[in-house]
């Protein structure tokens, strides 16, 4: 006959099984602290070894956080159902949780409260509530406003009389100002196309052909071009650009050709500027030089580029209406040190990468100060530090034969050492082009979702729109928010007074 268990050793089980589960969820709570303050640090960090491979990491950590916080939660949430309860259990789990957005309306509902003592049947007084708050949303819902216009007849004169119509966006459609915006942020800003947004229509009962879409897309970017104008204005006014371009698949007879968009960002803030940032999109079938030369035609100012060939008019002492200043990235040079650093393990390409970071540490510290300030700690803290890495590049250089990868890397910098270190003569110089390659990461990202564009018009059109959509983001501005209230204005808006549309002056 078997013999019985014995309880003992079940509670014993159960408790060892309950402390490996603590402790389990004791180390993966650690981890995703650790994992949220590792993301903090690279969002903060703007220069540095982090600006190389940030946003791999980043997209990286927050991939495990994501699947971390979600195991942690499925584990709790079994264990929970499952009752396990007694001296040896882990205490509910009590999450800290920050309040949920002030400005969202609050909808009551009051969980009915017995009307008398359900131990004694006597009368309950109020002593005060608990009230716990969950985030819900309300489905997208539709509407359509019907403008009534009556007419009146005079019974002296039998003269008739009726209102104005109202100003529509679209005068042949039927699209109100935020329907508008909304399809063309989707589309611009979330890089979701027509098809896709016509699809999603649909299962909400409102049939809108990709056709129909189109040309409320097209006429909207007609109604905002006057913007567009003052934004490109704004831009090529600037003492400084970010300038940098990316490719865009483009259909032409049943295959595509890599086209391009361009960028050229003026963005004052790093050295305390007082304009607005803004930025400038342009498309263009192919990548010659011609290109930039009309884009910047009437330009003269400061260029931080990388050193792609068809700038090098634009440097020439004798254009007019007069020479462009390049301004190199160190970023660009610092990747290629980096590359071989993480990739082939070279030790003298780790050496020029620290060496490298250093200047980066020290110019962080005025990042965002006058143009005076950063020019003065650069000339007493940052210009030694380049000095000695010239002299290690010099030295290094001339040990190696000119078909190593880490040769190639520092002639890069070399043969364009004045325009890598004009920053120190110049505060409103920046060490990189950091800005122009955040404004076209989003390019990058949609193209995924795009996959081309239809024609030329199609690009330039796009090159509009994610210009407005850009400036908006970089000036704090929701852009749906903005381009529905433009769209809803610009044709009553007196034209001498365009500017108050503009984002940074929109209210």
């Amino acid at each position: 006959m078997t013999a019985a268990p014995d309880p003992a050793d079940d509670v014993e089980a159960l408790r060892a099984a309950l402390a490996a589960e603590r402790e389990a969820r004791i180390a993966a709570e650690a981890m995703i602290a650790h994992l949220k303050l590792v993301i903090a640090k690279l969002r903060h960090d703007k220069f540095g070894a982090s600006s190389e491979r940030g946003r791999k990491l980043i997209d990286q950590m927050e991939l495990e956080l994501g699947d971390l916080v979600a195991t942690v939660a499925e584990d709790a949430t079994r264990a929970e159902g499952q009752g396990r309860e007694g001296p040896g259990a882990p205490p509910p789990r009590k999450p800290v949780r920050g309040p949920l957005p002030a400005h969202l309306p609050r909808e009551r509902v009051v969980i009915p409260s017995p009307s008398a003592c359900p131990c004694c049947g006597g009368k309950l007084s109020k002593l005060g509530e608990d009230i716990t708050e969950t985030l819900e949303v309300v489905p997208r819902s539709w509407k359509v406003v019907q403008t009534v216009r009556e007419r009146l007849s005079c019974r002296s004169c039998e003269t008739i009389t009726q209102p104005p119509a109202p100003f529509h966006p679209i005068s042949r459609g039927r699209a109100g100002p935020n329907l508008l915006a909304m399809i063309l942020e989707a589309k611009y800003g979330q890089h979701l196309p027509l098809n896709r947004q016509s699809e999603t229509f649909a299962q909400e009962g409102v049939e809108l052909s990709v056709s129909t879409l189109a040309d409320w897309v097209g006429t909207a970017a007609a109604v905002l071009s006057p913007i567009h104008a003052l934004i490109r204005a704004h831009v090529l006014a600037a003492e400084r650009l970010h300038g940098d371009d990316t490719t865009v698949p483009l259909l032409a007879r049943g295959k595509t050709v890599t086209a391009r968009l361009w960028t050229y960002v003026r963005d004052d803030r790093p050295f305390a500027g007082p304009a607005p940032p803004a930025a400038l999109f342009q498309f263009s079938r192919d990548r010659t030089a011609e290109h930039p030369r009309r884009h910047l035609a009437s330009y003269t100012g400061i260029l931080q580029a990388d050193a792609y060939a068809g700038f090098g008019e634009l440097y020439r002492p004798d254009r007019e209406p007069g020479p462009i200043t390049e301004a190199a990235c160190w970023a660009h040079f610092r990747r290629q040190a980096f590359e071989l650093a993480e990739i082939a393990r070279a030790p003298l390409a780790a050496e020029a990468v620290r060496r490298i970071d250093r200047v980066f540490d020290a110019e962080r510290e005025v990042n965002g100060r006058s143009a005076a300030d950063r020019l003065q700690n650069r000339q007493t803290v940052v210009a030694p530090l380049v000095a000695d890495l010239h002299a290690w590049m010099l030295e290094t250089r001339g040990r190696m034969s000119r078909h190593n990868d880490l040769a190639k890397a520092l002639d890069y910098a070399l043969k364009r050492w004045k325009a890598f270190t004009g920053f120190l003569a110049d505060g409103r110089v920046c060490l990189t082009n950091n800005a122009a390659e955040r404004a076209l990461r989003g390019v990058a990202l949609g193209r995924k979702a795009w996959l081309f564009a239809g024609s030329d018009r199609g690009g330039e059109r796009a090159a509009v729109m994610i210009s407005l959509i850009t400036t908006a983001k970089l000036n704090d501005v929701d852009p749906r928010a903005w381009l529905a209230d433009v769209l809803a204005r610009i044709a009553n808006h007196p034209a001498s007074r365009l500017d108050d549309l503009l984002p940074w002056n929109w209210k």
